[in-house]
C-alpha cells in the first residue's frame, strides 16, 4: 500500500540552463503571463517570456546574461554584459560583452555592443554603435521615447517602415 514500488511516481528534477561561453546560469524567470512595471536590477541570469515596462540593468563587471524569448517584450533600456534577444526591446540596448540577435529579434532603439551576432531576419530600428570592451563601461543605455522611424528587415532588404530604401536590394 504505502511502500509499493509498482506505482511509484518518478521525480523529475529540472536542471538550470547551462551557461554559454562563461555566461551566468539563468536563475530568474519572468513568465509568459507576467507583466512587470518598474526597473529591474539583477546579477546572474534573467530570462524574460513576459512583458517588462522599465529598465533592466545588471552589474557591468559581472558575467550576467539577459535572455528575451520570442514572446518577451521590454519597454525600456537594457544594460547587461550579455544579451540574447529573440523578442522585442523598445529602448536602447547596451552590452559590454556580447549581443546575440535571433531571427525574431526586434530592437526599436540603438544597440551599443562589443561583439554582435545577428541572424537573418533580426530587425533594428536605430543605430549600431561599436564600443570596445574597455570603453563600454562608460556607456549606459538611456531611456528614450519611442518614435516611428524606418524599420528594415536585416538580410532581406524588405522595407517594413517609412518607405525609405536602405542598402542595396536585388530586383527579381
Amino acid at each position: 500500500m504505502f511502500g509499493g514500488s509498482k506505482n511509484k511516481a518518478k521525480q523529475v528534477k529540472s536542471k538550470p540552463a547551462k551557461p554559454k561561453r562563461g555566461m551566468a546560469e539563468i536563475d530568474t524567470l519572468v513568465g509568459m503571463n507576467t507583466k512587470v512595471s518598474g526597473d529591474i536590477e539583477f546579477k546572474g541570469g534573467l530570462h524574460v517570456d513576459g512583458y517588462i515596462k522599465g529598465n533592466i540593468q545588471a552589474e557591468l563587471e559581472s558575467s550576467s546574461v539577459l535572455s528575451i524569448a520570442e514572446q518577451g517584450v521590454v519597454e525600456g533600456s537594457v544594460s547587461v554584459p550579455h544579451v540574447v534577444l529573440n523578442g522585442t526591446v523598445k529602448g536602447d540596448v547596451s552590452a559590454r560583452e556580447r549581443v546575440e540577435l535571433g531571427t525574431t529579434a526586434r530592437v526599436i532603439g540603438n544597440v551599443f555592443y562589443n561583439l554582435i551576432e545577428m541572424a537573418i531576419g533580426a530587425e533594428i530600428n536605430g543605430k549600431l554603435i561599436h564600443e570596445p570592451a574597455e570603453h563600454a563601461s562608460s556607456v549606459r543605455a538611456k531611456p528614450r521615447p519611442v518614435d516611428r522611424e524606418e524599420v528594415v528587415q536585416v538580410g532581406t532588404g524588405k522595407q517594413v517602415g517609412s518607405g525609405k530604401q536602405v542598402g542595396k536590394t536585388k530586383q527579381a
